[in-house]
């Protein structure tokens, strides 16, 4: 059984990038309402009689969506049916199930009756969280299996309120990057890491502010990272847990900042604005793991 749940676990991680990832392209594109104002039906049909590029997009997130929530519901079943007595298990089961509903209420309510750009950020953000419950069931899964060990590792108190305080600080910076997508106000900006030479910032428009506050939040999560990965470096260079944990984060971090920058500089490139998605993605899942470990710790303080 842990063999089968190995595979339907990294297939759940992998489908949840792609419902992720998918939800960017709906947006990029604006193809939020390739199927009119209709759901789950497009144009009112179970099968749609007339195709263009923005139905055929939304019509294919809907479908993804819907066979990786069949997967994750598979997961989150099995995995609280059969280890259950993990602490974590029955909690992210329980997350991955909610936040991917929840998601899916959003979406289809943006559809049908229409949302404000700030409402329609969280949409991304709640994706995340539930992306981020199935990574890390199936690093449960795996850590079961023997497969990596972290059941020694002891993060210090003061490390464990640094990692919290990222994770907050995380889903805010994503809330600002979608709030960037969905009010349209990705290439406001002309120049980079300034908005435009000489710009008097007391003339900025509303767009102009969400854009400059997404970057000055980045700037702040990617000198954070950095200060954190320094600091996991000489205090915890023998766990690799940790050090190849945070080497990873950084790797990520510094892909999510350069490819930022590149959506500037190629004028809203497709590919390079869903490899952003993708990178704030893995790095967030990844960070939701030390938090995980985090929690560990801070249980092992109190026996």
């Amino acid at each position: 059984m842990i063999k089968f749940l190995k595979w339907l676990s990294v297939l759940s991680t992998i489908g949840m990038l792609f419902v992720l990832v998918g939800g960017a392209l709906v947006t990029k594109t604006e193809s939020g309402l390739g199927c009119g104002r209709s759901w789950p039906l497009c144009n009112g049909e179970l099968i749609p009689s007339d195709f263009n590029i923005e139905l055929i997009i939304e019509l294919s997130h809907r479908l993804v969506s819907g066979t990786v929530g069949i997967l994750v519901l598979a997961l989150s079943t099995l995995a609280w049916k059969y280890f259950g007595s993990v602490r974590e298990t029955k909690f992210l089961s329980f997350i991955s199930i909610f936040f991917l509903v929840l998601q899916g209420l959003i979406g289809a309510a943006a559809v049908v009756w229409g949302q404000s750009d700030f409402v329609l950020a969280l949409h991304f953000g709640i994706s995340l969280i539930s992306f981020a419950a199935v990574f890390l069931l199936t690093l449960i899964i795996f850590e079961i299996d023997k497969k990596f060990d972290a059941e020694s590792l002891i993060i210090d108190k003061s490390l464990r309120r640094q990692i919290y305080g990222l994770f907050w600080y995380t889903l805010a910076v994503v809330y600002t990057g979608a709030l960037v997508r969905h009010a349209e106000a990705s290439l406001v900006c002309k120049d980079w890491p300034l908005c435009e030479k000489g710009a008097d910032i007391g003339t900025f428009s509303m767009d102009q502010w969400i854009q400059m506050g997404h970057r000055f939040a980045a700037g702040i999560l990617f000198l954070w990272v950095i200060y954190l990965f320094v600091r996991v470096s000489k205090q915890y260079y023998q766990q690799k847990v940790m050090y190849y944990g945070w080497l990873a984060a950084l790797i990520l971090i510094i892909l999510q900042v350069t490819f930022g920058a590149f959506i500037i500089f190629t004028i809203l490139n497709l590919y390079i604005a869903l490899a952003h998605a993708l990178f704030i993605s893995c790095f967030f899942g990844l960070l939701c793991y030390f938090v995980l470990l985090s929690s560990r710790s801070a249980n092992f303080d109190k026996r």
